[in-house]
């Protein structure tokens, strides 16, 4: 039987709000945080509403004041025992880690997403971005061999700030196993979903934008995963979510 999916079109955390506690079995994320802003403003990402790269608009940004309620709603919904995987840049970590350990989680470390090549920047420009890796509870990695440099090219040309399937794939192996939920409430492009349904994971996402939820179905249907949809109509909140 071919993996399933749900997508929902909302704000993250109300969508949180209205999972199952302990119902999760892995989050990989990627908030549009705060300092995107700041690095669109002087130039060191896409300046422009309307990326010229790609038919994409920018995203509604996530205010930094908004993480408490995030993370509340991530340990909530995550079983005992679970991983939480968060991208961001070296400006967001020194935000999020600390409301994050204030919640219950327990912080191992930043993973490293090395892109192979430099992008935009005048200090030093960056070539590299930054996996917070949080616990709950305790879970032990299923290959510990892996290393906490990732090696995968940025996608060019694609969805703002759209990450490889690949590196969502170390992740997902590392902290599932088959049948198991992965969510992701900024789904953006889907790469997180169509990483999780490649390895026989179930996925769960949620966005703002009619754009991402778009191209996230397109992409998990030809991965061959089929959609639920529940009751309520495409986009909204199952009744289960058994």
């Amino acid at each position: 039987m071919p993996p399933s999916f749900s997508l929902h079109q909302a704000d993250a955390v109300d969508w949180l709000r209205e999972l199952p506690d302990g119902s999760v079995d892995l989050v990989i994320t990627d908030p549009p945080y705060e300092s995107l802003e700041k690095h669109r403003k002087v130039g060191t990402t896409t300046r422009l509403k309307h990326s010229k790269s790609s038919s994409n608009d920018w995203f509604t940004i996530f205010e930094n004041e908004r993480f408490p309620a995030l993370f509340s709603e991530l340990y909530r919904v995550l079983k005992k025992n679970t991983h939480l995987y968060m991208f961001c840049d070296q400006e967001t970590m020194f935000v999020a880690k600390p409301i994050a350990e204030e919640v219950g989680f327990r912080f191992w470390k930043p993973l490293v997403w090395d892109k192979r090549k430099i992008g935009m920047g005048y200090h030093y420009r960056a070539r590299y971005e930054l996996i917070l890796f949080f616990e709950k509870g305790k879970r032990k990695l299923n290959d510990l061999s892996v290393p906490d440099v990732i090696e995968a090219t940025r996608v060019w040309a694609g969805y703002p700030t759209e990450k490889p399937v690949e590196v969502s794939e170390i992740l997902v192996r590392q902290s599932t196993v088959a049948g198991e939920v992965v969510v992701d409430p900024f789904c953006g492009s889907g790469s997180t979903g169509v990483a999780a349904v490649n390895l026989g994971r179930r996925f769960w996402g949620c966005d703002v934008g009619d754009e991402a939820l778009s191209v996230t179905r397109r992409r998990l249907l030809d991965a061959g995963a089929t959609e639920q949809v529940s009751e309520r109509g495409a986009g909204q909140v199952p009744l289960s979510f058994e």
